[in-house]
């Protein structure tokens, strides 16, 4: 492929206006041979953050991709406001998937946290609601709720 492009006067390292938000490190590394890209759901900047990172590690370790490799992976796995967000992120600022991971939950973990706690401030029984269903809806909050307040100490 990049003979094509070199003979159309293109070039295969990046375009005039876009650049990596990764470092060379991580532009040099080999994905597994053979490797196909898993099926995953995109992450769009409005859904939980924390379960989009656990089912992106995991679907990835099970198709043999671990670590760092997992940087070069991300972005096929984000539209609208992520990918937005992906793509303003500084040229090689990130060098480990640690890092792009923690940035990206730091990014949209408090867009969640504030959507839930909106949620549960204004929710009420609604009228011929039956207790067990307005209870089960409560339910739905609990884990989140208890994820927000560890991790709103630890910070």
């Amino acid at each position: 492929m990049g003979t094509i492009q070199n003979k159309l006067g293109g070039s295969s390292k990046s375009s005039m206006t876009y650049t990596k938000p990764y470092t060379q490190r991580i532009d040099n590394l080999k994905m597994p041979v053979g490797y196909q890209p898993p099926k995953l759901q995109q992450f769009d900047g409005k859904g939980n953050p924390e379960q989009h990172v656990a089912y992106f590690i995991e679907i990835c370790n099970n198709v043999g991709t671990y670590g760092d490799h997992l940087v070069k992976q991300f972005v096929r796995y984000l539209k609208e406001n992520a990918f937005e967000w992906y793509i303003d992120l500084e040229a090689s600022s990130i060098d480990s998937w640690e890092q792009l991971e923690q940035e990206f939950l730091n990014r949209f973990y408090s867009t969640r946290r504030a959507i839930n706690m909106i949620e549960v401030t204004i929710s009420h029984q609604w009228k011929e609601e039956p207790v067990i269903d307005y209870i089960n809806r409560w339910r739905k909050f609990e884990p989140q709720l208890q994820r927000s307040t560890v991790r709103d100490f630890n910070n």
